[in-house]
């Protein structure tokens, strides 16, 4: 991915990111004046960022919305709240920037956008598999991605959080400022309606 660049210059972005330790002290840094701390959260998330933009329809597009993305968050770090999770924080912003950028894209990328990071999120089925098992994976795959299309659009963003951007009920939470109550109520008739759509799954419970 390619640096964000603010006024005092570019922050470069790692591949694949992960936790900081201390994401608020992070923050008092470039609040206090130390812009180039940023790229640890940038280095932090980008991965994740990525993920959700893929998921949320923007295909090709998705470095320029996460470039974007993390520019604005820069921009709106001073009303970041303290205490809250930066992570679901900067996801909305993402999900948002996808939305503006591809508006009228969303719906024609969403299937293959989401069958990319389904792809990018599984382990790759070796050459000398045996190669119905693959034909099995893909057309789990095909299935999975045909009856997410089904869902409603609030029941296909609470699946994305929750389970293929991996995030806990609490994150899921923040980043679709939802009450806890609201993202387990609709992620049960996500799941229950996937169940029903899904060929083997039908009459399983979901917690």
């Amino acid at each position: 991915m390619k640096g964000v660049r603010t006024r005092e210059g570019t922050l470069e972005a790692g591949p694949e990111g992960g936790r900081i330790v201390d994401e608020a002290a992070v923050i008092t840094r470039v609040r206090a004046g130390e812009p180039e701390a940023y790229a640890e959260l940038v280095r932090a998330h980008t991965h994740v960022a990525l993920r959700a933009a893929v998921a949320f329809g923007a295909g090709a597009d998705a470095e320029d919305v996460v470039q974007s993305a993390f520019l604005k968050a820069y921009q709106a770090l001073g009303r970041f709240r303290d205490g809250a999770a930066f992570r679901p924080w900067l996801l909305r912003i993402v999900v948002n920037e996808t939305r503006n950028t591809v508006r009228s894209a969303v719906r024609l990328r969403a299937l293959a956008g989401r069958e990319a990071l389904l792809i990018g999120s599984e382990p790759l089925i070796p050459e000398s598999a045996d190669p119905a098992v693959a034909a099995l994976a893909e057309e789990r795959r095909t299935v999975l991605l045909a009856a997410l299309e089904e869902l409603s659009e609030e029941q296909r963003q609470v699946v994305t959080y929750r389970y293929l951007l991996e995030m806990d009920e609490a994150e899921t939470a923040e980043a679709l400022g939802w009450p806890r109550g609201t993202v387990k109520s609709r992620l049960n008739r996500a799941l229950a309606k996937l169940g029903q759509l899904i060929p083997g799954k039908g009459g399983e419970e979901h917690e």
